[in-house]
């Protein structure tokens, strides 16, 4: 199992739980605004600064052509989301659904893929 698979799948649910479930809780709680805040803030944190921090420490190398259906699924999820919230500004579970059933493809390609 490679380091990449290892931090594609298990590392990044283990880290993701707790917001999942400040999420799902803000969310039945009506709550919308700090579940959307938290997954999008989240994400800004891992990208930006969890990223950065890495890089002043050390090279994080990752060479462009191996990252090409993570970018993909990354800015295409990103996509999706965007236009579900800004058709009535809200995800339904339909839409929830589409999203949760994109992230279960998108593990089976990375496990496939190794």
């Amino acid at each position: 199992m490679s380091e990449r698979l290892v931090g594609l799948t298990i590392v990044a649910v283990g880290t993701s739980l707790p917001e999942l479930v400040t999420s799902v809780i803000a969310a039945r709680r009506g709550h919308s605004d700090l579940a959307v805040g938290n997954v999008v803030g989240s994400n800004v944190f891992n990208v930006l600064l969890c990223l950065g921090a890495s890089a002043l420490a050390g090279p994080v190398r990752a060479p462009l052509h191996t990252l090409g259906v993570d970018l993909a699924a990354l800015v295409l999820m990103t996509g999706i989301a965007a236009m579900f919230i800004r058709s009535e500004r809200t995800i339904s579970r339909r839409e929830g659904g589409v999203a949760v059933t994109l992230y279960v493809a998108f593990a089976v390609v990375t496990i496939v893929r190794g």
